[in-house]
């Protein structure tokens, strides 16, 4: 423990690593409070309602937002529009050359598309506040009242609060430890965590909770394990001349392919589209009226919701099937083989046995598709886990918010954040021993 922590420890003596400690504590506390702040005029009651009958999907998107959804605050879309923005731009490079070819002009190309990117969060961002105002405002849900002023207010307040955690993420990024954005998905994670354990107490038997801790370490081991691990590609470079008659000998390296280079994503896409027909069916069956029971359509939406149920052994398998076929997809669009293999020949690059050019692409391709079959049945056990394992340890439905404690998501994003805080603290302390060995050998003390 002393060892994985010693990056945080060395960097609280920095004062500019610590000012950026610091201003990220800072910011989540913002964060924690914003998630207060209320939308005008809704109903609680209703709301809870709302949830206990969304079929699980509600309580998913609530896991990146901290409890702003349940509670219905001003940050109830929270950062999604954003991410889904920076996903199809990503896929934008991938199939238009123009873009790909913006994405490789420097810090120019990095601020138009980020430019590009915080646009179209923006009109994502209307329009998701579009529908969620009108569905709320349903008479057979009844969150909001319908009228004009209380659709203006809703909309408002969703696009200011997923504005401000745009800004609040890129200040995070450039002042702070890491991704902006990951670190205000992590808070959102997090916050929750003590309430959840409080209710786990309260609901659970005791050997329940010995199991659940169980599980909880296994898959953090397992998270650290995956995320971290690489296949290395041996990579050799030829000799060359340097200066007048000057020859460097060949350098040897690796090309590092990580197991798990999707991340998270695959497991986001994949649970949208296995949740959203039963919960389609689920507002189909509330708008129904009260003598529809037994009718075709009520009963064609009965079974499609049991069929889509997050414990349904169909929504699993097709769950299990759309994250390995998202991982597959998402680790194309961010690690492009062939401009690999071209770099690898146009900087004499080899890798031993196999010729540059299409020989070392093929070679590639065969051990990405190899390690990423393995990453994703991981990634597709990881997100089952979180559906199972309450049903498993027989947990009561009161400590279903549990699930974030073991399995899927937001252990993932958890775990990963974390590691990605303390890879960049130790690269700037290693970063900053190498000015201070470079100062001190300008000054003749070495």
């Amino acid at each position: 423990m002393q060892q994985a922590l010693e990056p945080l420890i060395l960097s609280w003596r920095v004062p500019e690593l610590r000012n950026r400690i610091l201003f990220m504590l800072g910011a989540m506390i913002i964060y924690v409070f914003a998630l207060w702040i209320p939308i005008p005029n809704v109903n609680h009651d209703a709301l809870e309602r709302l949830f206990a009958n969304s079929n699980g999907i509600l309580d998913f998107i609530d896991i990146f937002g901290g409890g702003a959804l349940r509670r219905l605050s001003i940050l109830a879309l929270g950062i999604m529009p954003y991410i889904t923005s920076s996903i199809v731009f990503q896929i934008l490079t991938m199939v238009f050359p123009y873009f790909k070819e913006l994405q490789q002009e420097g810090e120019y190309g990095r601020r138009k598309m980020a430019q590009w990117t915080r646009w179209a969060a923006i009109a994502l961002t209307v329009v998701q506040a579009s529908i969620a105002a009108q569905a709320f405002m349903n008479p057979q849900i009844g969150v909001l009242e319908r009228t004009p002023v209380n659709f203006i207010q809703t909309v408002l307040a969703l696009t200011a609060g997923s504005m401000f955690l745009i800004w609040l993420g890129e200040r995070l990024t450039e002042k702070g430890v890491g991704n902006g954005i990951s670190l205000i998905i992590f808070a959102g994670i997090v916050t929750r965590l003590p309430q959840q354990m409080f209710e786990l107490m309260q609901t659970a038997a005791f050997y329940q909770i010995i199991l659940l801790v169980a599980i909880f370490v296994g898959t953090i081991i397992a998270i650290v394990t995956v995320t971290q691990g690489e296949r290395r590609i041996p990579v050799k470079y030829p000799p060359r001349q340097a200066g007048r008659g000057r020859m460097l000998q060949g350098q040897r390296s690796h090309l590092p392919l990580k197991m798990a280079a999707a991340g998270v994503i695959p497991i986001i896409f994949a649970i949208s589209i296995v949740l959203f027909p039963g919960q389609i069916a689920q507002w189909y069956i509330k708008t129904l009226p009260a003598g529809a029971a037994g009718g075709a359509g009520f009963n064609v939406a009965s079974a499609i919701a049991n069929l889509f149920a997050p414990t349904s052994p169909v929504a699993s398998l097709l769950y299990a099937a759309l994250v390995m076929g998202f991982t597959y997809f998402y680790t194309a669009v961010i690690f492009d083989v062939r401009d690999l293999a071209d770099n690898l020949k146009r900087y004499g690059g080899q890798i031993p046995g196999y010729a540059p050019g299409r020989p070392t692409f093929l070679y590639i391709n065969k051990v990405l598709t190899r390690i990423t079959f393995a990453g994703g049945l991981f990634l597709a056990g990881i997100a089952l886990l979180q559906w199972w394992a309450p049903t498993i340890l027989q947990l009561p439905p009161s400590a279903g918010g549990v699930s974030t404690l073991i399995g899927g998501t937001s252990l993932l994003i958890v775990v990963g954040v974390a590691l990605e805080i303390m890879n960049n603290l130790d690269q700037q302390l290693k970063m900053r021993q190498y000015e201070g060995l470079v100062k001190q050998m300008e000054k003749g003390k070495l």
